[in-house]
């Protein structure tokens, strides 16, 4: 878990309660619009129980999706970063780190959706490339594990990429940018490889020569979102899930809160693909 403030999320101390989005199920209510039985979406997980006050909880809606789990995903700093940072149109080459991850996969898929040329996926090891192809549809991924990206890259995107949306940092960004196009936006949204683990990938070379140059445009953007961005990505998801063109990738595990625990430690190691998500007896 992270402990600095200088990392825009929640941070999170011995002995405090942890939050986190959950979905739950009223067992006591005196608010007239969600009655007991509701099925809602709140901020509170990591916990059996939670006392909600106004504004709060927000009632599932029923029959959009197989599932009221298919809310607890990654996809407003997603939609923001595609959309609003980097902008992503029709013919747009687009690179994603960390695309198998909860935010990284959202955020290929919606660049897919919204008409780029080609999206290719970074992520470490040979079955979650495929993955990225055969199941989100990706059109290329690379392994970063076992394959050069600097050869990749060459490969794959010979005139550069346009965009690159960064969750990991470290290698993958100082790669990315090697493979700039001329104007190429840069949206940074998470620098895991510094995050997790304690190493050095929050802060990589930056070529500053080959950034001016080729004027790539690098944006970092706070995974806060706001009100306006919730119903945004709201609105697009549903439309886009409807019409097989976005997904829900997700890993779902059974167990106690114990579970969330493990569960967060494997989701660290990269164990799991997507969002995880624990389902607690009842």
């Amino acid at each position: 878990m992270f402990a600095t403030s200088q990392i825009p999320v929640p941070v999170f101390r011995v002995g405090e309660p942890i939050s986190g989005p959950a979905i739950g199920r009223v067992v006591e209510s005196h608010a007239d619009d969600l009655p007991v039985g509701t099925v809602v979406l709140h901020m509170s997980g990591w916990r059996e129980e939670s006392v909600l006050g106004p504004g709060e909880a927000f009632p599932v809606p029923d029959g959009a999706f197989p599932g009221p789990e298919y809310l607890l995903n990654q996809g407003v700093p997603a939609h923001h970063g595609i959309v609003d940072v980097a902008g992503v149109r029709e013919g747009d080459v687009v690179l994603v780190s960390g695309a198998a991850g909860g935010v990284g996969s959202m955020a290929a898929q919606i660049a897919g959706a919204r008409g780029a040329a080609s999206v290719i996926g970074i992520a470490g090891g040979p079955e979650k490339a495929r993955y990225l192809v055969d199941e989100l549809g990706l059109d290329a991924a690379i392994d970063h594990r076992n394959e050069d990206l600097d050869d990749r890259l060459d490969e794959l995107a010979p005139d550069g990429i346009t965009v690159f949306f960064d969750t990991i940092g470290g290698s993958q960004f100082e790669a990315a940018l090697r493979h700039a196009a001329p104007g190429a936006r840069f949206a940074l949204c998470g620098a895991l490889a510094g995050q997790v683990g304690g190493g050095d990938g929050g802060h990589p070379r930056l070529d500053l020569m080959t950034a001016i140059a080729r004027e790539v445009q690098i944006r970092p953007f706070s995974t806060r979102h706001t009100p306006a961005q919730i119903e945004a990505w709201n609105t697009h998801y549903a439309q886009w899930y409807a019409e097989g063109r976005i997904t829900f990738a997700r890993t779902l595990l059974d167990g106690s809160l114990q579970r969330v625990v493990t569960a967060q430690d494997e989701l660290l190691a990269g164990v799991h693909r997507g969002n995880v998500v624990v389902r607690l007896p009842g």
